[in-house]
């Protein structure tokens, strides 16, 4: 039995044409656009997800019991670089949430700041972006004048 699945009954309201990038030639966070960022972020959230149990399943599975010192704190090393990295997506998971709520209630796509428009390009690249390029690049140069001072 096979189903076919149209851009309006699609899980999540996502569309079934999966090469469909964003252009500036429609409308700004319209429907499609929309449902396809919503997919690219629960698409990340997943895969994030999916490692983290990963991870945690390898160090349920394989406890370090390496008899050499040095092998031992070589992996004692590489674990706490990958927990780390565990705590940075985790952090993430965070932001991808955020990012989802301000779909659904119509502020995606536009600057916290200025509420201008951010890129097309800058949501494809970092969906869970909250400023204008130029937003961002203001906050950081007052953030470095604070930290230096």
């Amino acid at each position: 039995m096979s189903i076919k699945v149209t851009g309006e009954g699609s899980l999540n309201g996502a569309d079934a044409d999966a090469d469909y990038r964003p252009s500036e030639d429609e409308p700004f966070m319209n429907a499609r656009q929309l449902a396809y960022f919503r997919r690219k972020l629960l698409t990340w959230k997943e895969e994030i997800l999916r490692e983290a149990q990963d991870t945690l399943a390898t160090l349920q599975n394989e406890p370090l019991r390496e008899p050499d010192l040095t092998d031992r704190a070589s992996s004692e090393t590489d674990w706490s670089i990958e927990l780390r990295t565990r705590d940075r997506q985790r952090k993430l998971i965070s932001k991808i949430d955020a990012a989802l709520r301000r779909i659904d209630e119509g502020e995606y796509g536009y600057c916290e700041v200025t509420g201008e428009p951010i890129s097309l390009g800058r949501l494809e690249a970092r969906p869970i972006a909250t400023m204008t390029v130029e937003a961002q690049s203001a906050h950081e140069r007052h953030e470095k004048i604070s930290r230096d001072e």
